[in-house]
């Protein structure tokens, strides 16, 4: 009964008067248009609008090798720990139960409802020269904020519930019978993990790496605050893009901020390729 239902508002729905159709099909594009298409068309005029040349030397100025090279080791760090992060929670979530799991699961969440700004000021607050522990570190000369470090750390935060909340619905749908059944049969936990579960999660993790990727590599908002926005040393490309645009040397932020639209086209295209393989999986089991 539920089945013929459903066929009955999918066959409505597909027979709706072509007009409506062609509206909402229209409605659609235009804001595609004016929101994503017109942006990066915008960008990349903008970063060529002096020739080839003139890109290519805005590349290669020293403080943005520096802001490339800043955001390529944050991310560098940041993912993988995200990874092994992401990879242990959903794990034990998906396939155990203990006390405070509903807990762990509303602290991942944590970073979507908490602004970036505020976290950044987290660390300030804890780390900083009037921090908890500023005055410790400063004894020992360890520096956290106004470094590396403080960076790295704020681009953890706002990026670590990807992988996780990417791999958490996957894995309870896939349940726990084929590592059931390979621990009947003598497997080892990490045997079960890499011959098992590994295989099956596997674009669910490129997805969500994918997804940490970017926002790591474009996190403005907690790394601005910790950054202290030092030129050539703690800059990273988002922050180095505003410093250009504020001094006027329009060429150079867009040639810069055309760095950032193409890996966003990049991550588009593996994110949408990766979304299809993940949403194959879930219709397999």
């Amino acid at each position: 009964m539920q089945n013929n239902s459903n066929a009955t508002i999918t066959d409505r729905a597909q027979t709706e008067p072509a007009f409506v159709r062609r509206a909402l099909v229209t409605i659609a594009l235009i804001f595609l248009a004016l929101f994503l298409l017109l942006p990066l068309a915008a960008v990349f005029s903008q970063a060529f609008e002096k020739g080839l040349v003139v890109y290519l030397e805005a590349l290669k100025e020293p403080d943005t090798l520096s802001s490339i090279k800043l955001t390529l080791i944050t991310a560098a760090v940041t993912v993988p720990l995200n990874l092994f992060f992401g990879v242990t929670a959903a794990w034990a979530i998906a396939k155990f139960t203990f006390p405070g799991k509903n807990l762990l699961i509303t602290l991942i969440d944590l970073p979507f409802s908490v602004s970036p700004v505020i976290s950044g000021l987290i660390y300030v607050l804890i780390f900083g020269l009037q921090g908890w522990i500023g005055p410790w570190l400063q004894d020992h000369d360890i520096r956290i904020v106004f470094a590396v470090p403080g960076i790295i750390l704020a681009t953890i935060f706002v990026t670590f519930p990807f992988v996780a909340r990417e791999l958490i619905p996957l894995m309870e749908a896939q349940g726990k019978e084929e590592e059931e059944a390979a621990l009947v049969l003598g497997a080892t936990g990490l045997q079960t993990f890499f011959r098992v579960t590994l295989p099956n999660i596997k674009w669910g993790i490129i997805y969500g790496v994918i997804l940490c990727n970017a926002r790591a590599m474009g996190e403005f908002g907690a790394v601005s605050v910790v950054s202290g926005h030092i030129r050539g040393m703690t800059n990273t490309v988002p922050l180095h893009v505003e410093i250009l645009y504020n001094e006027y040397n329009y060429t150079a932020a867009f040639a810069v901020a055309s760095l950032l639209a193409f890996l966003a086209l990049i991550t588009l295209m593996i994110k949408t390729f990766a979304e299809w393989k993940v949403r194959q999986q879930l219709e397999n089991n």
